[in-house]
């Protein structure tokens, strides 16, 4: 992609719904309901893809952390929940909440409701709060699915949170991922060729000036991803510093 082209800007939620927010408390009916939800998962992308993981020794047990990721399409989060070797809280767009089933399934697995485009304070404290509880935070800093398959501008969400929480960054790339190759395949009945690369991790320079911290903090996020992404993902990030074959050191695992 042309680095100056103009692509549409950021959604922002419509409907700003707080009650819906909340911490996404550990009770046994949920960690019951990951259990099986996990194994479901992982079942399906064994079926529907060939996936290559790289790092995955990068990814602690437990946290405090944050795990951020390029967000190409609607199998980003099945493929990290599926392959990452620990159980991760993750933050989704409001709108999904009122998917008829898919909305109720996100709901008792424990996602945190963010309404995209505003100040979710609500959101926020809900993520620091489990940041401050030792778990492991997913996000994706480009605040929606990459309208051009490639990596979009950062937003400062994530830089706030690893700042805020003074917890360590670790980086996700995704490959293969796109809406219309998964679900192209799928009609098919083929599978789909899918990359899962985690980078190690590294932590935000704090700062007095808290803006230019988080800018500063985003910036170096999208940087880290983009290293772990082949030249034709790497989007407004594109610098070929680094090369994938550099990030995936150790041999990768076919699933």
């Amino acid at each position: 992609m042309d680095k100056n082209q103009t692509i549409a800007p950021k959604p922002k939620a419509e409907v700003i719904r707080p009650e819906i927010t909340r911490l996404p408390e550990l009770t046994f009916a949920r960690r019951v309901f990951r259990v099986f939800m996990n194994a479901l998962i992982r079942l399906v992308v064994r079926l529907a893809a060939r996936t290559k993981t790289y790092g995955l020794e990068n990814v602690p047990a437990r946290g405090p952390a944050l795990m951020v990721a390029n967000h190409l399409g609607d199998a980003d989060l099945v493929v990290g929940l599926a392959f990452t070797p620990t159980t991760l809280e993750f933050l989704s767009k409001a709108e999904l909440h009122d998917y008829p089933v898919l909305g109720k399934v996100m709901d008792a697995y424990g996602a945190i409701w963010l309404h995209r485009g505003q100040p979710d304070r609500r959101a926020l404290r809900a993520a620091l709060e489990v940041l401050r509880q030792g778990r492991i935070v997913a996000i994706a800093p480009e605040g929606r699915e990459s309208l051009t398959g490639a990596l979009e501008e950062g937003t400062g969400g994530a830089a706030y949170l690893a700042l805020k929480a003074d917890v360590p960054v670790i980086p996700a790339a995704f490959t293969g991922t796109e809406n219309a190759r998964i679900y192209g395949n799928l009609k098919r009945f083929r599978r789909t060729e899918i990359t899962l690369t985690v980078g190690p991790a590294f932590r935000l320079e704090q700062m007095a000036d808290h803006r230019a911290a988080i800018a500063k903090g985003t910036q170096k996020i999208m940087e880290k991803l983009a290293a772990l992404l082949p030249q034709n993902y790497q989007g407004v990030y594109s610098r070929q510093p680094e090369s994938i074959a550099e990030a995936q050191q150790t041999h990768p695992v076919e699933k």
